[in-house]
């Protein structure tokens, strides 16, 4: 796994990993045979990383979410499609690298595609604005979903941001206009709508592409109306209170799970999704292939329908 960046908790999972290929190196340059010795160093690390990963505390698994090794939205479409061709611009103002959309085919299934982009460097990640759309993201990915209903293509969306740019110029160009108007187009849209959320799912800026007919979620991955520092600093006056916020928040895929917010969680390889990218990227295909086999067949009536009535449930209880 990679060891440039390693969370606390997963130093003995590192540790571990050193050991190993310590091992390897004593048995290529000596020539003394230590299979059996790595073997069970292997199926101990195996372990290890089930037991410490089935564990992790709600903020721990803000922190994988967060991980600047774990694969983004051109991660997975690199793994999982064929026949990319991207789309550029809003035809209003101008493009925005935040958001990737693109006609992409999934085993099979030919699909458009709407992801927010992080970057894995320094100059990546200036060039993607960290995944924090702008609202000509917002209007750049409307306009790619309506191209899907107008060609009868189903439309996969990756989750993953801090939230929506906050900057005056996003301000200036209508942010909130853009994501209100999304989140209307897309209830209404007549196609289907499977959303995965690959790592942050932040306020407004997940939300704006974030309407579904179903939605899926990571293990490691967060969703949120706002990211527990914000909250800590508006509650307590102190981010150094995330910690209880994330567990105030109920931020993770279990408790989303159960309070009806997402459909489903998808385990993630041992170690964390930044662990082994194909794993990963296996896991999410055939549950993105899944779903979609159940919507296509369906009426575009029905869709919406059962689209609107999702959200309608959500929130609703008995006394």
């Amino acid at each position: 796994m990679p060891i440039e960046f390693i969370l606390d908790f997963e130093r003995p999972i590192v540790d571990l990993h050193r050991k190993i290929e310590e091992m390897r190196s004593i048995a290529s340059q000596d020539g003394v045979n230590l299979e059996g010795e790595i073997a069970a160093l292997e199926d101990k690390l195996g372990k290890l990383k089930v037991d410490i990963y089935k564990n992790l505390s709600r903020w721990q698994r803000v922190q994988v979410a967060r991980h600047p090794k774990r694969p983004y939205t051109l991660d997975y479409l690199d793994r999982i499609s064929t026949d990319f061709l991207e789309i550029h611009g809003d035809r209003n103002f101008r493009d925005d690298p935040a958001v990737v959309c693109a006609f992409a085919t999934i085993d099979g299934i030919k699909t458009v595609v709407v992801g927010q982009q992080k970057g894995h460097d320094a100059t990546e990640n200036i060039k993607r604005n960290f995944g924090m759309m702008h609202p000509e993201g917002y209007r750049k990915a409307l306009r790619a979903m309506k191209i899907a209903e107008k060609f009868d293509l189903p439309v996969v969306i990756f989750i993953d941001t801090p939230g929506a740019y906050p900057g005056i110029g996003a301000e200036e160009r209508g942010q909130a206009e853009a994501i209100a108007r999304n989140i209307r187009e897309m209830a209404r849209l007549k196609t289907p709508i499977v959303i995965v959320i690959i790592g942050e799912g932040a306020s407004g800026g997940a939300l704006g592409i974030g309407v579904s007919n179903v939605t899926m979620m990571l293990e490691n991955a967060w969703y949120s109306v706002i990211s527990p520092e914000g909250c800590a600093a508006i509650l307590f006056r102190d981010r150094a209170f995330a910690e209880q916020s994330a567990d105030a928040l109920k931020v993770g895929a279990k408790d989303l799970l159960e309070l009806g917010v997402i459909d489903k969680i998808l385990p993630e390889p041992p170690g964390g999704a930044h662990s082994d990218y194909e794993g990963a990227a296996e896991i999410v295909k055939n549950a993105i292939v899944e779903e979609l086999q159940k919507l296509i067949p369906l009426p575009k009536e029905e869709l919406v329908e059962k689209r609107i009535a999702r959200y309608r449930n959500m929130g609703v209880f008995g006394e």
